[in-house]
């Protein structure tokens, strides 16, 4: 994967011919990955490496002086994606104030003008330049390369987008999140030391400090799987403050991987969240939490037997042509 870093700034030129497509691409989900698998098959007809072009920071920090704007994947999360479905090229747009007011023109001219462009895949929605003036419409008229429009992706309840998955995650709805996803919804963060309530109780949990920058699923316990290096292990995944014997004013993530020995301080884990299975609870004592530990184990494996069984039979009756 290649980083190309673009300003209006520092204008350059890079030679390097692509076929890119533009967005924020928060979630990755469905509908961005269709506009992904448009790009990569467009770069293999003009014979040229893939690329997607994003914004940093995130556009509503930028044009709405927001702060703290909570996200479905961070950044790192979403260059993993697309380089996994085939994009060669990460375009990392630095989004000032000075190039959100530029005109609709002027944004294709200066900005993707530095670009090699041969081709450029958008969604039906997409807009550009100073109060969001350019539309796909316009970027036809106005661009020197193909421009390749993609219409929404639908379920059964309209649009899939990335405002109605942080809903759902909100809610901790997350079969309805992997749903519109197209994978795992995932959290990911480094392991760092905690109070070892967890071990001494027979449940040894990894503490993970996660990025603000997550919109949180709602607190409880989730039956989901830890991937550590490069191995998946089952994890009984807890988000909250812990009220029983480990109070926390802050959400705290961590989980139990099920059939896992070893150190983990130190190493980065990412945890797929299948379901959530039941509220954070505060026991009158310690043995109470132990036995709805104990229980919460035995729901979680079967959860999961249940959901591979699923994704057993899915491989099974999928048709090898399709994405």
């Amino acid at each position: 994967m290649r980083v190309i870093n673009i300003s209006i700034e520092r204008k350059k030129y890079m030679p390097l011919p692509l076929c890119a497509c533009i967005g924020y691409f928060d979630g990755m989900h469905k509908g961005h990955q269709a506009l992904i698998h448009e790009t990569v098959a467009m770069a293999k007809r003009y014979g040229c490496e893939s690329a997607m072009i994003t914004f940093d920071p995130d556009p509503w920090v930028t044009v709405k002086g927001l702060h703290d704007v909570q996200h479905i994947t961070t950044m790192r999360q979403r260059m993993n994606i697309a380089v996994s479905l085939g994009i060669n090229n990460i375009v990392v747009l630095k989004f000032t104030k000075q190039m959100s007011e530029l005109s609709p023109e002027a944004f294709v001219n200066e900005i993707l003008g530095q670009l090699n462009l041969r081709g450029i895949v958008c969604g039906f929605d997409f807009h550009y330049g100073a109060k969001g003036m350019g539309s796909c419409e316009s970027l036809k008229q106005q661009a020197a390369f193909e421009v390749k429009v993609v219409d929404a992706v639908e379920d059964e309840a309209g649009k899939i987008s990335s405002t109605r998955i942080s809903a759902k995650v909100a809610e901790g709805d997350i079969p309805a999140v992997n749903a519109m996803l197209g994978y795992e919804y995932q959290m990911e963060g480094i392991v760092i030391h905690g109070r070892h309530k967890g071990t001494s109780m027979g449940f040894a949990t990894a503490n993970i400090r996660y990025s603000r920058e997550y919109i949180l699923p709602r607190p409880g316990v989730y039956a989901g799987y830890g991937t550590i290096g490069s191995k998946k292990y089952r994890a009984m995944i807890n988000l909250g403050h812990n009220p029983t014997m480990n109070y926390t004013q802050d959400l705290s993530l961590e989980a139990h991987f099920i059939d896992f020995k070893g150190d983990l301080y130190g190493k980065m884990i990412t945890l797929s969240f299948i379901r959530r299975m039941r509220p954070e609870m505060k026991f009158k004592n310690r043995d109470n939490l132990i036995m709805q530990l104990t229980q919460d184990l035995r729901d979680i494996n079967k959860t999961l037997n249940a959901y591979e069984q699923s994704l057993s039979r899915s491989d099974e009756n999928s048709d090898p042509g399709r994405i």
